[in-house]
């Protein structure tokens, strides 16, 4: 992807579905890229409520669970995402950011036996939810629901995000979460943050590839869930690895030393939960 003109362009030249949001404000000049979910039900809502003056909110992109980019903001427009915020020693963040809405209910709560969305109600599946703590939650706190992105959203993010860093020299990535703590907390722990920055913004100044897993991860013989896993796997948190190709979101990896006792794992892994050492 690039940009052309503060639009994205996808890879055939054409440019995204553009579907403009009437809540915006002057030129900017962006610093940093603002990754937030909608906290609703579908990706249309989201694209519906940005178009309604009403809402007074709005984002440069919305990602649908399915990897579609819409944008509604051009990239040089302030668009009204980040709402009271600091980083440093800036406020008032939609003056310096890119913001990027996924398609993900967020923080879910157990309603008879199910997950649900205290917004919309709706319920998900286990298959669709991590248990994790929140990494501003008081010690003590019982871990909670998160809706999980797809692999498809954190592809699609990445690809977009690549082309806003190339285009305009933006220095991080940063979660609503760490520009408004305690009155936020999207993207929350299923995001990849660390992998997705380490992506974007380099591996530091030896370009090396080891890397290194930031949660259990399995190790397969293809690239691909449908292959086989390896002996090994699941590699703990903090195993190392040194990347040998990449085949999209899918790293063929050689483990450093063993894992599990097993020595000698080449093998395929998902790079969503791998960061640089």
């Amino acid at each position: 992807m690039k940009i052309r003109n503060h639009r994205l362009i996808k890879d055939d030249d054409n440019s995204v579905a553009f579907i403009p949001s009437p809540n915006i404000g002057g030129v900017i000049q962006p610093k940093f890229l603002i990754i937030h979910y909608t906290a609703g039900s579908s990706a249309e809502g989201a694209i519906s409520w940005f178009q309604n003056r009403a809402s007074k909110v709005s984002a440069h992109l919305v990602i649908a669970r399915d990897g579609t980019i819409t944008q509604m903001v051009a990239f040089n427009r302030l668009a009204q995402h980040a709402g009271v915020s600091q980083w440093g020693s800036l406020t008032s963040l939609n003056r310096y950011t890119i913001g990027i809405e996924l398609d993900n209910a967020g923080k879910l709560i157990q309603s008879g036996g199910k997950w649900v969305s205290p917004l919309t109600r709706r319920s998900y599946a286990e298959s669709e939810v991590t248990i994790a703590n929140h990494k501003n939650d008081p010690a003590g706190t019982p871990p909670s629901g998160w809706h999980a992105y797809t692999e498809a959203q954190i592809e699609a993010t990445l690809a977009a995000s690549l082309a806003l860093v190339k285009a305009y020299g933006l220095t991080d990535v940063l979660g609503h979460e760490d520009i408004a703590p305690g009155r936020k907390t999207d993207p929350g722990p299923d995001f990849p943050m660390a992998s997705v920055r380490s992506r974007l913004l380099g591996r530091g100044g030896d370009q090396s590839e080891h890397f290194q897993t930031t949660a259990d991860l399995n190790v397969r013989s293809g690239a691909g869930t449908e292959f086989s896993l390896l002996p090994g796997s699941p590699l703990p948190v903090g195993t190392e690895v040194e990347v040998l190709q990449r085949n999209g979101v899918w790293w063929q990896v050689d483990v450093v030393g063993s894992a599990n006792g097993v020595m000698d794992i080449v093998g395929w892994c998902h790079s969503r939960h791998l960061v640089a050492k």
